[in-house]
């Protein structure tokens, strides 16, 4: 499993800010506002708030780049989808979305969060497709799983499972409160960064 030796907030970019040329392989992190990126991302990173976690949804509105034992780069993309943030802001959160999936040719893996509790929205599929367009084996994890009991745990699974169109192997039931999931997960970004 990969060890995480260090993390660090390495650039942060936003309209008309582009990234600079790196050399560093990008794990990507899209998905709903709310849906736990960050709770995600400080688990994986065994840190409490390197990744700012927020009570209102829409908070991230730039992307975040964390270095990870100096050799890759966790990409947090700004969460899409939430209504009270207004249509100004949410056209450039999408807008700076999208000029960072338009520019880089460094990622090697991209995570779509759902929120396990709720079936994919409109939003969420629109990201699939853009991920399959892009030749991008899809990788989805199902957030907030620790909030499900067993019954709705593997309804949840097979519902994604089927509605996606995922194999066993392109879905990760994930729990940042309790680590379900986590080595599952950085097993795979293990193989995908040293690929």
């Amino acid at each position: 499993m990969l060890a995480i030796k260090s993390a660090e907030l390495y650039r942060v970019t936003g309209d008309g800010n582009a990234m600079k040329r790196h050399l560093f392989p990008e794990v990507v992190f899209a998905g709903k506002s709310n849906v736990g990126k960050s709770s995600l991302i400080n688990s994986l990173l065994n840190r409490k708030s390197l990744a700012k976690t927020s009570q209102t949804p829409g908070k991230t509105r730039t992307v975040n780049y964390y270095l990870v034992n100096g050799s890759f780069l966790f990409v947090d993309l700004p969460g899409y989808g939430y209504a009270s943030v207004g249509e100004k802001t949410r056209s450039l959160l999408g807008r700076i979305a999208e000029e960072y999936l338009d520019t880089t040719d460094r990622i090697c893996l991209m995570l779509l969060l759902i929120d396990s509790r709720h079936p994919p929205g409109k939003n969420d599929l629109q990201m699939l497709d853009w991920i399959r367009k892009m030749n991008i084996e899809p990788f989805v994890v199902a957030t907030k799983s620790d909030k499900l009991n067993r019954s709705e745990y593997e309804k949840s699974r097979r519902n994604l499972l089927k509605s996606l169109e995922l194999t066993d192997r392109n879905l990760i039931m994930y729990s940042s409160a309790t680590g379900a999931g986590r080595e599952e997960l950085l097993g795979l970004i293990d193989r995908s960064v040293h690929n």
